[in-house]
């Protein structure tokens, strides 16, 4: 893991599976000026982001989040049941049922990275960004999208910027065994 740190931005997630995939690709995606929707390869819920981090931080990661993994049981988090917008330039599908994981892991990496949120956990998918200028992602929530998916694991992902945006690979994965 940490062979791949470099410039990368680090963070804590949960992938949904391929059937939540199957349903947010058939979420509505009107072509809006200034809107840029994400792509099924981005769709992540992050628990956790530490931005970048160093050798002996990348290769602690992974040991604590075995610890925490083995104090909690996989479970099922609920995706909707409608769009919202999240501040003023991102549009999400809410995320239910993953308070718990997120606090456990943000407690037990709160010295690596950088430090983390002191807002509460709001656990959502993104589906699209304002780019710049007018656009308006008002008109584009309380459109529906639910689902459900099963979380077994932890996924140390790691994000680089592309001018298409961001990319994701996940560097190591903690299977949940509590």
């Amino acid at each position: 893991m940490s062979g791949q740190a470099g410039r990368a931005r680090t963070f804590v997630a949960v992938w949904p599976d391929d059937a939540t995939i199957a349903a947010l690709r058939s979420f509505e995606r009107p072509d809006i000026a200034g809107v840029r929707w994400t792509t099924g390869d981005q769709w992540h819920v992050t628990l956790r982001f530490l931005g970048t981090l160093d050798g002996d931080e990348s290769s602690a990661l992974e040991r604590i989040l075995g610890s925490v993994a083995r104090r909690h049981r996989s479970l099922t988090a609920t995706l909707g049941p409608s769009s919202t917008v999240l501040g003023r330039n991102v549009l999400v599908a809410p995320v239910a049922g993953l308070d718990d994981l997120a606090l456990s892991v943000t407690l037990a990496t709160g010295r690596l990275g950088r430090p983390p949120d002191h807002d509460a956990f709001v656990g959502h998918l993104t589906l699209a960004r304002r780019r710049r200028g007018r656009a308006r992602l008002d008109a584009l929530g309380g459109l529906p999208v639910s689902a459900t998916f099963p979380v077994s694991e932890l996924a140390v992902v790691q994000s680089r910027m592309t001018p298409a945006g961001a990319r994701y690979t996940t560097a190591a994965r903690v299977p949940l065994t509590g």
